[in-house]
């Protein structure tokens, strides 16, 4: 069974930054991109961004020059270095890791970790 593991959320002042880290495990072979999306309370999840196994990156407009994305294909690892923090970007934020090919049986699929929080604020 594959678990995506978030880890690096916390509280900080705005104008601050955090880097937020995705580890997927289990008998994965490949994955084709993986991203991070976010939701406030009251409000819809959104996309935040998202990179392709090849590097090729998307973000929303809200964080565009100011959050990036990278990963790690060998670790099966994503990061999420969030600079400028705003108190809008308070959210809890979701790794997704989209087309997934396991072993054991094969499979592929799209897999959502537990959340992490992320608050920013004064």
């Amino acid at each position: 069974q594959v678990q995506l593991v978030e880890s690096g959320g916390g509280l900080v002042q705005p104008g601050g930054s955090l880097r937020l880290s995705c580890a997927a495990s289990g008998s994965i072979l490949s994955i084709s991109a993986m991203g991070w999306y976010r939701q406030a309370p009251g409000k819809q999840r959104e996309l935040v961004a998202t990179i392709t196994s090849d590097g090729s990156t998307n973000f929303a407009d809200s964080v565009k020059g100011r959050f990036t994305i990278s990963r790690d294909n060998a670790k099966n690892t994503v990061y999420l270095q969030m600079n400028s923090l705003k108190p809008e970007d308070t959210a809890v934020y979701y790794c997704n890791a989209a087309g997934v090919l396991t072993a054991r049986p094969i499979t592929i699929s799209n897999y959502w970790g537990q959340g992490t929080q992320v608050t920013v604020s004064s």
